[in-house]
């Protein structure tokens, strides 16, 4: 029993089967936030969301039943068991912003589809050496934004009067959002050589450090690809080992037969 519901939710069938009704259950919970689509329809869109919980619920208790306590030793599963259970919990008084996380389901689709889930690896990978970067911007935003708030501070208050809003304005000019005509431009009106300080800033935050953030991703997304193929590779070295095994055993056996 237990080696045939195995097959079925380890099976690509079912894998496909699961994304459909995510995608489904997607648009449903978006239709259900127009109210005259509600008016008419309620009580079919809420048929259907509940049918994709349902279903939903039923993956998950096949996995516990298969894997039992292993279930709880995969991050993926992990995830999948939270999602499902907060669209599980009622959604009424206190708990009604529950009703809105509902949306979350969607984010199954990441555990479902391989190529998500080595994009989200990556990305996980990546947050260490990430943090140093972020430690390296945060120094050079306190810099900026002190000087910053001693040269334009005076003559532009709304932008530099503080150093919270100077590092506000700097992260908008980082983001390359008006900075030049909104922020920087007036200001070289005032500070003829202000550009001597916002384009190195410009050239450092934006070209060069996100830049860097990005590669660190990249990198540790082609990391967690690979690991990916060797352990595919692993497991079909594995399973054709032990094919030859029970055919030797078989050929074995027949020879002793004889």
């Amino acid at each position: 029993m237990i080696k045939h519901i195995n097959s079925l939710i380890s099976s690509r069938a079912f894998g496909n089967f699961i994304l459909a009704v995510i995608l489904v259950n997607a648009v449903v919970l978006g239709l259900q936030t127009s109210k005259e689509l509600m008016e008419r329809s309620g009580l079919l869109l809420d048929l259907i969301d509940n049918i994709c919980l349902g279903i939903f619920t039923i993956e998950i208790v096949l996995k516990l039943i298969v894997h039992r306590h292993r279930f709880f030793l995969s991050g993926w599963n992990n995830f999948d068991f939270i999602i499902v259970g907060i669209s599980l919990l009622p959604g009424a008084g206190g708990l009604s912003v529950l009703r809105a996380m509902r949306i979350m389901r969607v984010l199954r689709v990441v555990s479902v589809a391989p190529s998500l889930r080595r994009v989200v690896e990556g990305f996980i990978t990546a947050l260490p050496g990430m943090m140093s970067v972020f430690v390296l911007m945060a120094l050079i935003f306190y810099i900026a934004g002190v000087m910053a708030t001693k040269l334009f501070g005076e003559t532009f208050p709304d932008w530099f009067g503080t150093l919270g809003e100077s590092l506000y304005s700097l992260f908008q000019i980082m983001t390359l959002e008006s900075w030049s005509m909104g922020i920087v431009r007036p200001v070289m009106d005032v500070h003829p050589y202000a550009w001597a300080f916002f384009v190195p800033f410009i050239m450092v935050t934006t070209f060069a450090v996100v830049n860097l953030v990005v590669g660190l991703i990249v990198t540790s997304m082609e990391g967690a690809h690979e690991a990916e193929d060797n352990k595919a590779t692993d497991d079909y070295r594995d399973e054709v080992m032990a094919k030859l095994d029970a055919l030797t055993a078989k050929v074995d056996a027949i020879s002793k037969a004889k």
